[in-house]
């Protein structure tokens, strides 16, 4: 499965790498400075999702259920 956690944190890498492009005009610039905070705002609301799924996860887990229940989007199965 794409769109893991992981690839949340290879983009977020990749967009720091292009705010530090000394290259950059001022107005490409403040274009990827704007770029950037959205991505944060999402990955803000896709990393609280996870931790929300996790938490239920381990309250499952803690009453025997929690086999039943996959977490695809933390790439926890093998699937």
């Amino acid at each position: 499965m794409k769109n893991t956690l992981t690839d949340l944190n290879n983009h977020l890498f990749e967009q720091m790498e292009r705010l530090n492009d000394d290259s950059l005009t001022g107005e490409e610039l403040e274009r990827e400075i704007m770029r950037g905070d959205a991505m944060q705002k999402i990955a803000k609301t896709v990393i609280d999702n996870g931790s929300l799924a996790l938490q239920a996860k381990k309250h499952l887990d803690e009453y025997g259920q929690g086999d039943r229940v996959e977490l695809p989007m933390l790439g926890t199965t093998d699937k």
